[in-house]
């Protein structure tokens, strides 16, 4: 069985057999360069997410907030803004093309930063963060629509995997950046580094990034128009459990966020080590995004995601039962959500370029779709993970382990009951 066919029974528009793909479609940049360039923009939204976690302590006394849960909505307010706005970015950018959807939310989001360096109460700086999520959706949704104009099949799997290296050294460096800014500045100034950094990337994109989306696929705004594209995002088997796959799984990713500066700082007592400790599980991920850019080629989209997934169930179940039984001590704990966060990195590049495959005539609306509705479902499951926090790490496993194995379940739903059972699909 080919994609082709997958494609067509899936009922989503298929892949032109004409339409020029590769790095043409991105020159002049050249690949590396292309790679880092969007690599750079999506990481807008991590360094906005992860350089604010060592400021909680700074911000919840400067802004009186008493309940050190609440201190999480700094993140849930940018994330729900964050998701919102790509329900309609995507169309923008199918209809007036990528490059100006993206300097303009762009805009959005530097001023927005200058406005949250300014909030007087806290009610004011989740207002701003909103807005700054609300900007920081189009180069989510514009980056993996240019990736999908220029790239397909594993070939776009290997380019997301490679982007998603770049991306995750932002929370490897983006703590003990805010750690550092915060040792000679107040709060305020984790926003003028993340204004500076909006700055460039818009410079960037505005001298060296192409416009990627052929004049012939540029879709009026219009009720015909829309129908047609939502009939193939929602027509498609794939793109929807794909979606509701990453949805659920980044869940599991949002509950750590939320809650990982009391998690290691309290409940595993690492203290001001919370910091490097954060940095070095983002590395993992960077590390497993690598090896999945290196081995997805050869082995497929499903093979590795399937697997990781599977793993990371198995590992959360171990850790919450070594929680229950008192067992699971700080020196246990490490090495095992070390490797469970070394599955993330075969997850989400290989769920989301899956989801793509089917879409490349719309990629713009799907990649607007597939994008809202996994940043809201998991923005509101990692809400629910980080706000149960009690002192103890067991609500994050519970969590952990209630995600990945929704997760398992809709692959297997999905891929009718056959996990891995697409391979002879990609190869085609």
């Amino acid at each position: 069985m080919t994609e082709t066919n997958n494609y067509a029974r899936d009922g989503a528009i298929p892949v032109s057999s004409e339409a020029p793909t590769g790095a043409a479609r991105h020159a002049p940049l050249g690949f590396y360069a292309f790679v880092a360039l969007i690599a750079a923009a999506m990481g807008l939204n991590a360094v906005a997410i992860d350089i604010m976690l060592p400021a909680f302590p700074q911000l919840s006394a400067a802004l009186g907030i008493h309940d050190h849960n609440e201190i999480q909505l700094v993140v849930s307010s940018y994330l729900a803004g964050f998701g919102l706005s790509q329900f309609f970015i995507g169309t923008l950018a199918d209809r007036f093309g990528r490059k100006p959807v993206l300097i303009g939310g762009l805009i959005v989001y530097l001023i927005a930063a200058v406005v949250c360096g300014f909030a007087v109460g806290f009610e004011f700086l989740l207002v701003a963060r909103f807005v700054m999520g609300l900007g920081s959706g189009a180069p989510r949704v514009v980056v993996v629509a240019v990736t999908r104009d220029c790239y397909s099949g594993r070939q776009m799997a290997r380019v997301m995997s490679l982007v998603m290296t770049v991306f995750m050294a932002v929370p490897i460096f983006a703590p003990l950046i805010g750690q550092a800014i915060l040792s000679v500045l107040p709060w305020q100034g984790i926003f003028g580094f993340l204004f500076l950094f909006s700055l460039t990337v818009m410079i960037a994109s505005i001298f060296f990034l192409p416009e990627t989306l052929d004049p012939a696929d540029r879709r009026e705004i219009s009720v015909a128009r829309l129908r047609e594209a939502l009939a193939s995002v929602f027509g498609s088997r794939t793109t929807v459990g794909y979606t509701l796959a990453a949805a659920t799984f980044l869940g599991a990713l949002f509950g750590y966020i939320n809650s990982a500066q009391q998690v290691m700082t309290e409940a595993m007592e690492l203290g001001e080590w919370f910091p490097v400790t954060f940095a070095g599980l983002a590395l993992t991920i960077a590390v497993s995004s690598f090896v999945n850019s290196q081995l997805v080629e050869r082995m497929g989209q499903r093979r590795l995601s399937h697997g990781a997934t599977i793993s990371f169930l198995l590992l959360s179940v171990l850790m919450l039962s070594l929680e229950e039984t008192g067992q699971l001590t700080t020196w246990i704990f490490m090495p095992l959500f070390a490797c469970s966060t070394l599955m993330i990195g075969l997850v989400f590049a290989n769920f989301n370029a899956l989801a793509m495959e089917p879409q490349y005539h719309v990629a713009g609306m799907a990649s607007s779709m597939t994008g809202a509705f996994t940043v809201l479902i998991g923005s509101g499951i990692g809400f629910l993970i980080g706000h149960a926090y009690d002192g103890s790490v067991a609500p994050l496993l519970t969590g952990y382990v209630l995600a990945s194995g929704s997760t398992v379940l809709i692959l297997l739903v999905t891929e009718r009951w056959k996990l891995f059972g697409a391979i002879e699909a990609e190869a085609g």
